[in-house]
């Protein structure tokens, strides 16, 4: 038996659209699941000019996860869940995240969806047996100057994951996270776009490269699979060494 053979399952990965999202939805796609994405465009049109994003077989929808109205109503096309991989993300620069505005809003999308989402799908996970990632950061184990609010909600859904994993693992679903270090995305194009910054970084990395989508990816199917039965309340720290000094 191929314990990374998803065939027969159901994966929704939001902000499953682009970035790691997508690279995560892609990974599950082409190990058998059948994949539904939630994203903030209309269709999946809106993102054929996206160097990000391939919807090529995923089956999408548009939910703003900002808006926990939007998260309660969406409907939901499925009626089997096995894996909830909660990827969605966003982050604002030039200091907007001190103020009030920015802050609530980072928060929104970074840390009360995923609690609004946990909640939605929480019957159809207990019911498959099913599994739940979160998608934070390696910021949540240092701070990021002039992004608190970015900081304060991965770390809050570091200890989200702790939480609902021992709240939840008598209901039979196992929730464990991924915690990215610095990955090419539309999110970190800031530094990896400027040459200067990447150079800096990248000296700060002990395997002297970027993390990918696909990094992450592996990691997710390693969490939602068979081999990691017994791993439960977990944050893995995929970030090519970045925090070992």
């Amino acid at each position: 038996m191929n314990a990374l053979d998803f065939s027969g399952k159901t994966v929704l990965v939001i902000g499953g659209s682009s970035g790691i999202g997508n690279g995560i939805a892609q990974c599950f796609r082409r190990h058998g699941a059948e994949v539904h994405v939630w994203g903030t465009r209309t269709d999946t049109a809106a993102y054929r000019d996206s160097p990000d994003s391939d919807l090529e077989g995923l089956q999408y929808t548009q939910v703003d996860v900002a808006d926990a109205a939007q998260i309660d109503a969406a409907k939901v096309p499925f009626a089997r869940l096995d894996v909830l991989v909660q990827a969605q993300g966003t982050v604002l620069y030039a200091r907007q995240e001190f103020e009030t505005e920015g802050f609530r809003h980072v928060l929104d999308v970074n840390l009360t969806s995923l609690m609004v989402c946990a909640r939605k799908f929480h019957t159809q996970l207990s019911q498959s047996q099913g599994s739940m990632i979160t998608v934070s950061s390696a910021a949540a184990f240092h701070s990021t100057r002039g992004n608190p609010a970015y900081n304060a909600s991965k770390t809050g859904a570091f200890g989200l994951t702790r939480t609902l994993a021992e709240a939840w693992a008598r209901d039979g679903i196992r929730v464990n996270g991924i915690a990215p270090g610095l990955v090419e995305t539309k999110l970190t194009r800031v530094t990896t776009g400027n040459p200067e910054r990447l150079e800096g970084a990248l000296r700060g990395i002990p395997l002297g490269r970027l993390g990918t989508p696909q990094d992450m990816a592996n990691v997710a199917l390693f969490l939602a699979s068979p081999l990691a039965s017994y791993v439960l309340g977990q944050t893995l720290l995929v970030d090519g060494g970045m925090l070992l000094a």
